[in-house]
């Protein structure tokens, strides 16, 4: 069985976005981008709100402009290689290769596709990732904290929501970012 990682890349005091939903803070230098990368690399297939494809996306045309650094057109390689599924209510169609839309998100489907996956899955956005959590179908967490505390906007991990984990693995890189791997109880 595949398992279905979360990935998020946070404030320290645990926000994705800030109050005016910027996120500039939480760009990644090359070595964090690299690491995400291999991160990113062996996932089949990625589950996405509408808003969160809607940021993504654009790593669907990204690898021939002049200027972009190696670590970029490595991770728009990887993410091209990668299944999608959008759930929305809202679009109407989606427009990237590799990449099906889904009205709801079904607990039960989402764990046929772990069943049946021969990669693992990634679910993405705080609020996609709600009921994946509430429904016991995220298996481990990668955090990415970075040195800043924003003081508000979107969290990064659910809220109501107790989810005890085991810490695996931490890295401190060089820009101050914390990583934590943890697995799900």
């Amino acid at each position: 069985m595949a398992k279905l990682t979360y990935l998020a890349i946070t404030s320290l005091d645990g926000y994705i976005e800030d109050a005016d939903g910027g996120f500039g803070w939480a760009a990644p230098d090359a070595e964090v981008h690299a690491f995400v990368n291999d991160l990113e690399r062996p996932v089949g297939t990625h589950l996405y709100g509408r808003r969160m494809w809607e940021t993504m996306e654009v790593w669907q045309t990204i690898g021939e402009q002049p200027g972009l650094d190696a670590v970029e057109i490595d991770f728009a390689q990887v993410w091209r290689a990668a299944d999608k599924v959008v759930y929305s209510r809202t679009l109407d169609a989606v427009s990237t290769p590799r990449t099906r839309l889904e009205r709801e998100f079904d607990a039960a489907a989402v764990q046929r596709l772990k069943d049946e996956a021969e990669r693992d899955l990634s679910i993405s956005g705080p609020g996609l990732a709600a009921p994946a959590f509430r429904a016991g179908l995220v298996d481990e967490v990668h955090l990415f904290l970075h040195p800043v505390v924003v003081g508000g906007g979107k969290p990064g991990l659910p809220r109501g929501l107790r989810i005890d984990l085991d810490l695996v693995d931490e890295r401190r890189f060089a820009s101050g970012v914390t990583y934590l791997h943890l697995r799900t109880r």
